[in-house]
C-alpha cells in the first residue's frame, strides 16, 4: 500500500552548501541487469536503485527463472546467469510505466522459446512499442501489440531469435536499439541492425554498448547507424558498480541555480556513461559556474543567470529540470529537439507547458520543445501527471517561491524514492 502523503509543500532554503550522492543510475542498472541475466556464471551488481523501476524489472526475470537476489541495505543485486538461454517457457509480466523493462525485456524474450506477455498501467498501454516489434519480426521473432494499436500489452511467441538484418527506427526513442543490441549476442546467427532518420537520446546508446563490453561483448558504435553484432561473443558473469544517478543530479545541480550557494553531486565526473552530466554545461550557459574534481561535479549561483536557446535531444530527460531554473533566468529561454518525449511518462512538453504557467509564466508549446518567458512568480499547486520528473523538478521552484504544492509526491518511487528526504537534506 502507498503510505505517501497526497500533497507535499515545499519550503523555501538556499543558498546552499552541500554534497550530495543520488541513488544509482536506474538506465544502467537496467542494462546491467539484463547482461547479467544472459550472461554465463554469477554477476554482482553494486551501487543498484532501488525503485519501481528497477522492482518490476527484477521480478521479471524472476519469472522467467533468472535468479536475482537483492540486499537493499547493500544496493546490492546478485545475478544468477541463463548463458542466453531463458529458463521459462511462459510468464504473464508486470512492466509498470517502467519504459526501459518493456523494451529491453521485449527484445531479451525473443530469445526464449514459449509465450510471454508484457503488460503495465495504463499510460504504459498508449507507449509505442511498434518499431522494436517490426525489427524483431525481421530476425525472425512473432512480438505483437495485443491490441493492434502499437503498443502493450505485448505478446512474445518465441522460439530463439534468428539473427540477420533489421532495420529500426530511431525518432521516437533509443530504447528499442538499445534492446536490440543487448539480445543480438545470442541470436543464433549475427545481427545487422539498421537505424532509420535521427536518433534521439544517443548518449543513451553509448550507455548501453558500454555496459555490453564490460560484460564482454564489444560493438563498434561507428557513426550510431549500423551495427553488427557477431553470435560468437558471449556475456560473462562478473562485479560491476553502477554509478549515481545523472538525471537524477540534474535536480541537485539546478537547486544552486535557482535559490544560490552551491551543490557538489558525488560520485559523477565527465567520464560517467550517462549522457546527462552535460546538463551541467547548460548551467553553465545561463551562467553559473561547474566544476570538476574527485570530490564530484559542483555546480555554484551564478551572478545573473540568463536564458538561452537549446537543444536537448541528447539530454532530454532534463528538460522538466530546465523548465525550473528558465523560470529564473532574465529573458526567455528556448528548448528544442525534443518531440520524442511527448511519448513518455506523460506528455512531457504539454504537461510542463500546463504547470509552469501556474506560477505566472508566459509558455509557447511547440511540435519539439517549448519557450519559457519568465515572469512575476506566485505559489502554484503542482499536479505531476504520475510521472516522477515533473514531481521532482516542479518541487525545486518551490526552493525560492514559498506556497509551492506538489500533489502526488509518492510518484518519485519510480526511480527515486527518497527524493525528497534528500532535497530537505540540502538544507
Amino acid at each position: 500500500m502507498d503510505s505517501s502523503p497526497p500533497t507535499i509543500e515545499i519550503r523555501p532554503a538556499g543558498p546552499f552548501d552541500a554534497t550530495i550522492r543520488p541513488p544509482g543510475s536506474k538506465s544502467i542498472t537496467n542494462r546491467a541487469l539484463i547482461c547479467a541475466a544472459l550472461a554465463s556464471g554469477q554477476s554482482t551488481l553494486t551501487g543498484c536503485l532501488d525503485s519501481e523501476d528497477t522492482r518490476v524489472m527484477v521480478a521479471a526475470l524472476g519469472k522467467l527463472g533468472i535468479n536475482v537476489e537483492a540486499d537493499a541495505t547493500r544496493q546490492t543485486l546478485t545475478v544468477k546467469g541463463c548463458g542466453g538461454k531463458i529458463p521459462a517457457a511462459s510468464a504473464d509480466l508486470y512492466v509498470a510505466n517502467s519504459g526501459t523493462t518493456v523494451r529491453f525485456l521485449t527484445a531479451m524474450l525473443a530469445l526464449a522459446h514459449g509465450t510471454f506477455r508484457l503488460d503495465g498501467t495504463p499510460r504504459m498501454r498508449e507507449r509505442p512499442i511498434d518499431d522494436l516489434l517490426a525489427a524483431l519480426m525481421q530476425l525472425g521473432a512473432s512480438a505483437v501489440s495485443e491490441a493492434g494499436n502499437g503498443c502493450p500489452p505485448v505478446v512474445v511467441t518465441a522460439r530463439g531469435l534468428a539473427g540477420g538484418r533489421a532495420i529500426v527506427r530511431g525518432s521516437i526513442s533509443s530504447q528499442y536499439l538499445s534492446g536490440l543490441l543487448m539480445a543480438a549476442p545470442c541470436a543464433a546467427q549475427p545481427v545487422e541492425i539498421v537505424v532509420e532518420g535521427q536518433l534521439v537520446s544517443q548518449p543513451y546508446v553509448y550507455m548501453t554498448l558500454a555496459v555490453m563490453r564490460a560484460f564482454g561483448v564489444s560493438v563498434e558504435p561507428g557513426d550510431l547507424a549500423r551495427f553488427v553484432i557477431p553470435n560468437s561473443a558471449s556475456y560473462r558473469g562478473l562485479s560491476y558498480d553502477v554509478e549515481p544517478d545523472a538525471s537524477a543530479a540534474s535536480y541537485f545541480w539546478a537547486a544552486p541555480a535557482i535559490a544560490g550557494g552551491q551543490v557538489t553531486v558525488a560520485g559523477l565526473s565527465r567520464d560517467s556513461l550517462q549522457g546527462d552530466v552535460e546538463f551541467v554545461d547548460v548551467l553553465a550557459r545561463m551562467g553559473c559556474h561547474v566544476s570538476d574534481s574527485p570530490a564530484g561535479i559542483a555546480v555554484r549561483a551564478a551572478e545573473k543567470l540568463r536564458g538561452i536557446d537549446v537543444d536537448m535531444n541528447a539530454i532530454s530527460d532534463t528538460v522538466q529540470t530546465l523548465g525550473a531554473v528558465a523560470l529564473f533566468a532574465e529573458g526567455p529561454t528556448t528548448i528544442t529537439g525534443v518531440a520524442h518525449i511527448r511519448h513518455k511518462e506523460t506528455d512531457r512538453i504539454a504537461a510542463l507547458a500546463t504547470e509552469l504557467r501556474k506560477f505566472g509564466a508566459t509558455v509557447d508549446e511547440r511540435p519539439d520543445g517549448l519557450r519559457i518567458v519568465p515572469a512575476a512568480l506566485h505559489a502554484a499547486t503542482i499536479d505531476t501527471y504520475d510521472d516522477h520528473r515533473m514531481a521532482m523538478s516542479m518541487a525545486l521552484i518551490g526552493l525560492r517561491v514559498p506556497g509551492v504544492v506538489i500533489r502526488d509526491p509518492g510518484c518519485t518511487a519510480k526511480t527515486y524514492p527518497e527524493f525528497f528526504t534528500d532535497l530537505a537534506r540540502l538544507s
